[in-house]
Formats: structure tokens, C-alpha cells, sequence
């Protein structure tokens, strides 16, 4: 009997340590079960920065190297030997027609002159003095007080005098101009240079060197040169209307000045196989400088309304140009396109992308056709 008592015991017993086991494990795995069965969360989308395709006008245009040459450029010299005793201008200073520059000791001129005039003076006294016998001749010859030889021998001498008088008029004309190259004006408006001789200073007409010089910057050239392929294009568009040229600082980026093509070389240099070229610009800026080395852009025509986005949207495949196409969940879409031009950091697509759509301009690199990203930073346009 006790050992039936004994055993119900452990039974009972046992029952009840299960009793208190079961709530622990049931605790411990169902946790895991339920985790089991929980869909997988979304992986993180790849960072990227994106863009909008956007509608540009976009140039068609050459590119060349040019140099900037003033519109005129004049090296005042003296005309005659003299001191230089005045300087009538500041160096760099700006100047317009008939500006007085520089004055040349004229007292020597001026001496000549009166000469010159003196002696017209003597001559004239003279004429008009045989001018008169001649008159009396002419009425005495005829009544045969006065022979027909002695008439014509007063007229030869009225001939010389008046020959001499013009002979006189002559001298006076030079020497006024002699005197005239002392005062030394500006011949045209420009800025001036240094100045290359100072006060008191022997200057001579067979110099060689001047004594300041003048450059016309307004308006102002640059002469460049183009590839001689593209003389066709230049020429057909030209006979459309006048082609705009650009002028650009050594950047490459910083517009300078704009103007028109104003001329064509007549040949080709066969030793560059190049076409030289002038556009004329207005520089009323004066941003433009002679002997100024600068990019120039050749405008053939412009694109209306062209497809663009930043160059680095574009990348370059086995296969060619592609770029990746955001989609409304976030996702992207490899997506082959055509590039008709890269430009000051904008690509031209011609075919591909449509306006409006939004790609991915940074963050490429870590990108599969399909996969999901997230878009951090601004959204620029596509002008990057």
C-alpha cells in the first residue's frame, strides 16, 4: 500500500514541474516562430543625388584660340627735328580727335615762317611795281614812244615775279607746316601708352623709335583661327545672318565679351590647314585688352528646347552613353541614351530622356538596373 501512495506521489509531482515548465518554453520559442514567419524587411536604399531633365536653348558653336588686336593702333613719332618741351597727357589716359600730346620747341619754325612771309612781302612790292611799267608800256608802245621789245621784256619780268610770288606762297606753306608738326595731336580717340621720351629731350624725324603710342579699343578685334573642315559650315550659316562669336577668359568659363564675325581670311594656311578668322566687338566695357589671349566660340546655330541634365548623369557602358532613370517607388532603370553634345558641364541628350523625368546625377557607381535608392542632398535641375 505504501508503495502505491509513494507513486502516485511522483506522479504527481512530475505533473506539476511540467506544469511550471511549459509557460518557460513556451516563452522561450515562440518568439522565434513568429519571427520565422514575419516578412524580411526592405534593404536600405543606395544613396544617390539626382536631377530633373530639364529644356535648354543650347549653342552650336567652334572653338578657337584668339588673340585680341586693337581696332587701330598709332606710334606717335615727330615729324621734326627739335627739344621736346611739353607733355599735354597723363599715361593711360584716354584721348579723342585732336587732343593736343606733345609740343616740339617751335621758335626755329616759327622763325622760318616769317622769312617765308617777308619775302612774299618783297616780291609782292616788286610785281606791283613792274605790274605798273607794264601798264605804261602798254600805252606808249602803240604811239611809238615805247618799243615793242622793251613791252615785251616788262611783261617777262612781271611773269617772274609773279612765278616767284607763288615760289614765295610755297616756303610759307612749308614752313607753316613745319610749324604745325610741332604741336603733335592725337589722330585718333584710344587710350594712350607710356611715354616713351621725356621733357628735354632732342627728338629727331628719322627716329625709330615713337614717343607714345595709341590704341583704339572701341570698338576692338580678336583674330582667331578654325579648323579649315568646318569653312562650309561657317560660310552657310553666315549667308544666313551674322554669326555671333564669343570671346572667353583663359577659364574657359568666364564670358568676356560677345561680338559678331566681321571677317574671313581669303585662304587657307596650308602649313596649319586653318582659316583665320576676325569677329569685331563693341568693348564698351573695355574688358577686352590688346594682346589679351582668349578661348573664342564660333556660334553656328542654337538648339531649342533640347533635353539636358549635368554631364556626370552620363556615364559610358560597353554598349555606349546610359543613365539612370528614377522611378516613382524609387527604383532605377538603366536606361541607354544619345548624346548630341557636352558642353560647359551640361549634356545634350537627343535621344533617351524626356523632360521632366528625374535621374541620377551622383552615386552611379554602386547602381544595377532595379535597385533602390535614396535621395539625399538637394534635387538640382539640370544645370547641375
Amino acid at each position: 500500500m505504501r508503495k502505491v501512495v509513494v507513486a502516485v506521489a511522483a506522479v504527481v509531482a512530475t505533473a506539476g514541474a511540467l506544469a511550471v515548465a511549459v509557460p518557460q518554453i513556451r516563452g522561450t520559442l515562440w518568439p522565434s516562430v513568429k519571427a520565422a514567419d514575419a516578412p524580411p524587411a526592405p534593404a536600405p536604399g543606395v544613396p544617390v543625388t539626382a536631377g530633373t531633365v530639364e529644356a535648354k536653348d543650347m549653342p552650336i558653336f567652334l572653338n578657337g584660340i584668339g588673340t585680341v588686336q586693337a581696332f587701330n593702333m598709332v606710334t606717335i613719332k615727330s615729324r621734326v627735328d627739335g627739344q621736346l618741351v611739353k607733355v599735354n597727357f597723363h599715361e593711360g589716359q584716354e584721348v579723342n580727335v585732336g587732343d593736343p600730346l606733345i609740343q616740339i620747341d617751335p621758335r626755329s619754325f616759327q622763325a622760318a615762317l616769317e622769312v617765308a612771309q617777308a619775302a612774299k612781302a618783297k616780291d609782292e612790292a616788286t610785281l606791283a611795281s613792274a605790274q605798273a611799267d607794264l601798264d605804261r608800256y602798254s600805252q606808249l608802245v602803240g604811239s611809238g614812244y615805247q618799243t615793242r621789245q622793251s613791252y615785251d621784256q616788262q611783261k617777262a619780268t612781271v611773269a617772274q615775279l609773279q612765278a616767284a610770288l607763288k615760289g614765295d606762297q610755297a616756303q610759307i606753306d612749308a614752313a607753316q607746316v613745319n610749324l604745325d608738326y610741332c604741336d603733335i595731336r592725337s589722330p585718333i580717340a584710344g587710350r594712350l601708352g607710356i611715354k616713351l621720351v621725356d621733357i628735354g629731350n632732342l627728338v629727331h624725324a628719322s627716329d625709330n623709335s615713337g614717343l607714345v603710342t595709341i590704341t583704339q579699343t572701341k570698338p576692338i578685334y580678336v583674330n582667331f583661327t578654325i579648323a579649315q573642315e568646318f569653312l562650309h559650315k561657317i560660310h552657310e550659316k553666315q549667308g544666313l545672318g551674322d554669326l555671333t562669336v564669343q570671346a572667353y577668359g583663359a577659364d574657359n568659363v568666364t564670358l568676356l565679351s560677345e561680338g559678331r564675325l566681321a571677317v574671313i581670311d581669303n585662304a587657307v594656311d596650308q602649313t596649319t590647314g586653318t582659316i583665320r578668322l576676325k569677329g569685331q566687338f563693341d568693348n564698351n566695357d573695355e574688358r577686352l585688352w590688346p594682346g589679351e589671349f582668349v578661348d573664342v566660340r564660333l556660334i553656328l546655330s542654337t538648339r531649342k528646347g533640347v533635353a539636358t541634365v549635368p554631364q556626370q548623369t552620363v556615364q559610358v557602358g560597353p554598349d555606349g552613353y546610359y543613365a539612370y532613370v528614377i522611378k516613382p517607388d524609387n527604383t532605377v532603370e538603366r536606361r541607354a541614351v544619345e548624346v548630341a553634345s557636352m558642353q560647359d558641364g551640361i549634356a545634350v541628350i537627343s535621344k533617351g530622356l524626356d523632360v521632366g523625368e528625374k535621374v541620377v546625377v551622383d552615386g552611379q557607381y554602386r547602381l544595377t538596373d532595379g535597385a533602390r535608392v535614396k535621395i539625399s542632398g538637394p534635387t538640382p535641375g539640370a544645370s547641375g
